[in-house]
């Protein structure tokens, strides 16, 4: 019982701030306790972030959907157990047109992603493949791409720009060298670059990025 009262004083204040409904909390909640059930045998993610698993995944996630309000369609790179994509297609649930896909090579965090989705009613697709492969032949209509705790901005662009460049938004959240990687970035990259403070990291940034085109090579 103090267990489950911890829990829920936890989602409170993770929760504090955001305009969450009564039933996408329940849907979250559903989230939650089905993580905890699957990471005994599975190893979803990091052991230490079970603990903070509010304020670490969800509260970390749901931030991003504030940053582009309009956007239906995500497409979400290296999703892991479904972070920020299972939670961002939770929060768009009732959004006409709304639909996540989460692109993770993973096979058993796939599994978890797909059993999570059909439980809380999520408008994802999840695709079990690597971001190269997916990225050439990707033909679905996206707004935005999103990838979390993945790989340096540089990585980021090379791999989204068959997207970036069409007019799709970048949405990025980085730690404390987020300005160094902006940096090295624009060494090969020209783009639009919006910084936000994260809401649950103090030192870190999410970076929007638009109008992406490669960089004309130094005469």
């Amino acid at each position: 019982m103090m267990r489950m009262q911890q829990d829920q004083e936890a989602a409170d204040a993770a929760l504090a701030g955001f305009n969450v409904s009564r039933e996408t909390r329940e849907r979250l909640d559903t989230l939650v306790a089905e993580l905890h059930r699957w990471q005994k045998a599975k190893n979803l993610v990091g052991p230490g972030t079970l603990e903070t698993v509010w304020s670490r995944h969800i509260a970390d996630s749901l931030q991003l959907v504030a940053l582009l309000p309009d956007a239906r369609t995500w497409l979400d790179l290296g999703s892991g157990a479904g972070f920020p994509g299972l939670v961002i297609a939770i929060v768009l649930r009732d959004r006409e047109g709304a639909r996540v896909h989460c692109v993770e090579s993973n096979g058993r965090k796939c599994s978890f992603i797909r059993h999570a989705a059909r439980l809380t009613g999520a408008p994802v697709t999840v695709h079990n493949a690597r971001i190269e492969s997916i990225i050439t032949s990707f033909q679905e209509k996206v707004d935005v791409v999103t990838a979390r705790a993945l790989a340096p901005l540089s990585q980021l662009l090379d791999w989204t720009s068959p997207l970036l460049t069409t007019g799709v938004q970048g949405l990025f959240p980085k730690g404390d060298n987020a300005l160094g990687e902006l940096t090295e970035a624009r060494e090969s990259w020209k783009f639009d670059v919006e910084t936000f403070p994260s809401r649950t990291d103090p030192r870190g940034q999410i970076l929007r990025i638009g109008s992406l085109e490669k960089a004309q090579p130094a005469r």
